[in-house]
Formats: C-alpha cells, sequence, structure tokens
C-alpha cells in the first residue's frame, strides 16, 4: 500500500551546502564577539602623554600604524615584548598625538566608525586593521620610519623587485621549514620505542648543526620579510 505521509526528499545539495555555510558564519561571528569582548575588556585609559618620536635604535623594539577618521589623526604606537608578565607587546592608541588607551596585545581599540585590531606572532605585527560596523577592514598605513614603512616604500618604489623578493621569501620559508622539519623527524625516529612502531627515517645527506643553525636564520630573516608586509597586504598601497 502506498505511504500516507509524502517521502521527504534523500539530499538537499545546495540547501545543505548554503546551512553549513550560515552556521560556519554564525559560530566565526560569536567567536570574534567573543574575542573582541575579552581584548576590550583590557583596554586600559591613557595617561595624556604626547606621541613620542621614532628613532633609528627603534627598529627593531618598535613600529607605528595610523590613519585619519572624522577629522583626527590616530596612531598605533606598538613596543614589542613590553609586557612585563606575558612577554607580548603592548599597544599604545593616539588621538592627534595624545594617548588615550593602551593594551597589551592582541588588542582592540574602539575608535570613529568601528575598531582598530591588531595581533602579532613571532616574527611582529600579523594584523594592523580598522574594522568598520559594516565589517569592511583597511589596514592602517605603516609609519615612514618603520621596518614596515620602509619596506612599503620599497614595494611602491621597485615593484618588480618587491613581487620577487616576496616570492624568493615564500619559497625559502618553505624549503627551510621542510629541511628542518625532515631532520627533526629523522631524530625523533631514532628513539627504539618509536622506530618499533612506526619505523625509522634515513635522510640521504644529514647536515651538520651549523649548517641546520644557519638555515633556521636564513628561515627565521625571510618570515620576518614577509610580517614586515603583513602576508603582502601593505605591499603596493598608496601612501
Amino acid at each position: 500500500m502506498p505511504s500516507r505521509h509524502p517521502q521527504a526528499p534523500l539530499w538537499h545539495g545546495p540547501l545543505l551546502l548554503e546551512d553549513a555555510a550560515a552556521a560556519r558564519a554564525s559560530v566565526v561571528g560569536m567567536l570574534t564577539t567573543y574575542r573582541r569582548r575579552r581584548q576590550l575588556a583590557r583596554v586600559e585609559p591613557g595617561d595624556g602623554s604626547a606621541l613620542p618620536e621614532l628613532r633609528v635604535w627603534h627598529l627593531f623594539t618598535r613600529t607605528r600604524f595610523g590613519l585619519d577618521l572624522e577629522g583626527h589623526r590616530f596612531d598605533v604606537d606598538v613596543r614589542y615584548g613590553a609586557d612585563p608578565n606575558t612577554g607580548h607587546g603592548v599597544a599604545r592608541l593616539y588621538r592627534d598625538r595624545v594617548q588615550v588607551a593602551r593594551s597589551r596585545l592582541p588588542a582592540t581599540f574602539v575608535v570613529p566608525g568601528g575598531v582598530v585590531e591588531l595581533a602579532e606572532d613571532e616574527h611582529g605585527l600579523k594584523r594592523v586593521a580598522h574594522v568598520a560596523h559594516d565589517g569592511t577592514e583597511r589596514t592602517l598605513d605603516p609609519h615612514p620610519s618603520t621596518l614596515e614603512g620602509r619596506r612599503a616604500r620599497f614595494g611602491r618604489r621597485f615593484p618588480v623587485a618587491s613581487r620577487g623578493l616576496g616570492v624568493l621569501a615564500v619559497l625559502l620559508v618553505v624549503v627551510c621549514g621542510a629541511i628542518e622539519l625532515a631532520h627533526a623527524a629523522q631524530s625523533v625516529t631514532r628513539n627504539p620505542e618509536i622506530a618499533a612502531r612506526i619505523g625509522t627515517i634515513t635522510l640521504p645527506h644529514t647536515l651538520s648543526a651549523g649548517w641546520l643553525t644557519a638555515i633556521g636564520i636564513v628561515g627565521a630573516l625571510t618570515a620576518t620579510e614577509r610580517a614586515l608586509t603583513l602576508r603582502g597586504r601593505l605591499v603596493g598601497r598608496r601612501g
């Protein structure tokens, strides 16, 4: 006998994909809101001091980014490793060269039209963006005296060389990482217990400690070069 109830379709391909995308966007939105609230809770009022000048000896310890909003100039001055408790960088927000807020990284500051978000990794800043209320993002402009500003200026003056340098840096990061990973795997599988489980890995040629140190330094330098462009977003910006 035919069923009294119509059978539901077995497959809703497009609908399932749309539902999954909507669910993923909802989860990302909730995580972003939670992260932003935590970071906003850490923000402390500024002390009203004036924006200090950048000197040559600050190249590797400080950086600065800025943007203009509603007739005011906002600058974010970052000092790497300045937080005594965590070792993270400390960011200070200045409005028209007067300090109005401070926070350790990662940080979120409320500014006209949205927020400024900052995050770092072991090679420097990886995110310095103004996020508007409608979700649009804009990377802040690096100060010309900072390493990021000098790298951005090089990218504008020599775009072809800059792109070539970026490609070379990415290749070196991948190659250096692969070499270090292969040697680490070889060292780990020399352990008898691990070797009994998965076997051993033997490289055709094992590099000396000196070569591995040199490769590690090259990898760190090339990763830093990529960090100076904030993953390439600063290169080619119009100043």
